[in-house]
Parts: C-alpha cells; structure tokens; sequence
C-alpha cells in the first residue's frame, strides 16, 4: 500500500516533470525517489512513442522482468518493442502528447493524446508504471477513444474548467 501525498508536494512534482519535458529547467528535490522515477518513465516514455524509438527505449528503461498488464501485449520487454515498432512501421505520423504526470512512491502516471496521425481524433490514454531500482518492471494502462463532438460539459478530455 502506497502512503497518500501532500497536494502540493504532488503539484510539484507533475509541474517539475512536465517543464522539465518541456525543456525549462525546473527546483529539483534532491534525492526524490518521485522525482527519479519521474525521469526514468518520462525518457521511456518519449523515446518510445514521440521519437519512435521503442527497442531503445526498453533496452534503457524495462527491467529484466516486466510485467505488462495491457490485454494485447504479453510480458517481458521484447514483446512490447515488438509490438509498437510494428505500430510505428505501420503508423510513421503516429504521435503522443504526456499532458500530466503524477508520481508517489515507486508509481508514476501519465495521462496522454495518442493519435496514430493527424486525422486521428485519437485516445485519451492514462498509463501507470511501477519502477524499481530505476528501471520499469510493471505497466498497465486505461485507453478511451477522444470523441469528434463537443461534449455537453465543455471540456475536452485534457482541457477545461466549465464547471457550473
């Protein structure tokens, strides 16, 4: 069971990952296991499915055991780079954009817009990687199609606040 953090300390964290991926420098905390892990999945991350690099992003990034909870990708990293450097070969526009990250502990989230290129209206994708010893050996990931139309409420899937 993973011990609950402070808000802010978790606004910290998403607000230093997403400058850092944006190439501002951002206060770091020392010695933050949140803030290693953060690196290590945001590295995977971008290799993988912004620079279509899958096989480099596991050679770095996956354990010697990865436990993969998608339905459609068996265990182990060279499943998983197996899987996607088809996707890219078949989808050379495809493209993701991490719009949070959240991290506690040994956990770290995304939440992303995945297209498989510009057309594509896309999904809104939340993945959550366990990492360990600076390596990732657990995935499982939650996938929901962006729709086309505006939604009742306002807002898109990544943006907005029209509470009322």
């Amino acid at each position: 069971m993973h011990k609950p953090m402070p808000y802010l300390y978790k606004i910290f964290i998403v607000a230093a990952a997403l400058t850092a991926t944006a190439g501002f420098s951002a206060p770091s905390i020392a010695g933050s296991l949140e803030e290693a892990n953060t690196k290590v999945v945001l590295d995977f991350y971008n290799r993988a499915f912004k620079y279509h690099e899958p096989k480099k992003a596991a050679d770095l990034h996956i354990g010697d055991v990865y436990i993969q909870h998608n339905p459609r990708v068996p265990n182990g990293a060279a499943p998983f780079y197996g899987f996607f450097g088809k996707f890219f070969k078949e989808n050379p526009n495809a493209s993701s954009d991490v719009k949070r990250v959240i991290a506690e502990g040994d956990l770290v989230v995304l939440h992303s817009h995945s297209k498989a290129n510009a057309e594509d209206s896309g999904r809104a994708i939340v993945d959550i990687f366990r990492v360990e010893n600076g390596k990732i050996v657990e995935h499982w990931d939650v996938m929901q199609a962006v729709p086309t139309e505006p939604s009742p409420n306002g807002n898109t899937m990544f943006e907005g606040s029209n509470a009322k």
